[in-house]
């Protein structure tokens, strides 16, 4: 979840003049948009989604506080800030686009420094704003997406391919002997090879929607959309060798003397929204397996062959 360097601004007005001019202003520090109504504005906002919009109130089609309102309906558009624009000085114009959600208000004719000084500080907001989800989102330890983060995956992933009918493969990931690797190794290195591991997954997660979180102490989940039970099988023991590679000394396994993984997956093409729960559950279960099988290794089902 990276967050860009450069912040976006949309400019919507219908006036060619006052779009030059706050270009002029702006144009050093940021990346600018522009839409001249309001339908080309709700457009190029859902494509962009911009850290903020500057909306002028007085437009033909569609005027700015119409605009607010349709922003302000749109699941994925309501949380971006507003700045209106106005020749219109009235404190009760002003008053009505606060109401609406507006964070601020620059009248016309335009003050450089005014306009540069609003929109920096709304700007320094919007950046603190997205650090703070960012975080919210990520292991403190690892530096990978964390349990919150996997779960709004999760069920965003699960409901993508109800609707398209397409396999979703989820694998559990455990530390085998972990308890006595931080015993006898200390916390501190523990963390450590915690940490390396959280390489390996990022490092083999190949695809933009391959996605891997850390969702306990020493268990990763691994999120393959579109990915039957053959490729996930193959990827999930790719990561399991992968860790062997490491060469992590844990003499206090009993199985082998590096630290290893046992892993447990589950594929399957979903039908209805109560699958979500048990699908995690089987995955659970097949870790169990193979930690009775003897660790180190990796067992999956296929539930649409169950």
């Amino acid at each position: 979840m990276n967050i860009p360097t450069e912040q976006q601004i949309l400019i919507v007005d219908d006036e060619r003049i006052n779009i030059n001019i706050l270009a002029s202003i702006l144009k050093a520090d940021y990346t600018l948009l522009y839409a001249k109504n309001g339908t080309q504005a709700l457009e190029r906002a859902a494509r962009q989604l911009p850290d903020l919009i500057l909306l002028d109130v007085m437009m033909p089609d569609m005027n700015g506080y119409e605009l607010m309102s349709k922003l302000k309906n749109d699941e994925h558009l309501k949380d971006i800030p507003v700045i209106f624009i106005s020749a219109l000085s009235k404190s009760e114009e002003e008053e009505k686009g606060l109401l609406l959600g507006a964070v601020d208000y620059i009248t016309k004719p335009f003050n450089p420094a005014i306009v540069k000084a609003r929109v920096r500080n709304h700007m320094k907001l919007v950046r603190q704003r997205k650090l703070l989800e960012k975080y919210a989102l990520l292991d403190g330890l690892t530096e990978i997406p964390n349990r919150r983060s996997f779960s709004e995956r999760f069920t965003l992933e699960f409901k993508r391919a109800i609707r398209n009918q397409t396999h979703l493969s989820l694998a559990i990931i455990d530390v085998d002997c972990f308890k006595q690797y931080n015993d006898n190794y200390g916390h501190a290195m523990g963390d450590i090879a915690l940490k390396k591991l959280a390489v390996v997954l990022s490092e083999r997660m190949m695809r933009p929607a391959d996605f891997a979180a850390r969702v306990g102490g020493e268990e990763f989940a691994v999120l393959l959309p579109e990915t039957p039970a053959a490729g996930a099988y193959k990827l999930a023991d790719m990561i399991r060798v992968s860790v062997e590679m490491l060469k992590i000394e844990h003499r206090y396994f009993p199985v082998a003397n590096i630290l290893t993984v046992s892993i447990g997956g589950v594929s399957l093409i979903p039908s209805t929204d109560d699958q979500e729960e048990n699908l995690y559950e089987y995955a659970d279960q097949m870790l169990y397996q193979a930690k009775n099988q003897g660790r180190n290794r990796v067992v999956w089902q296929n539930l649409d062959l169950s």
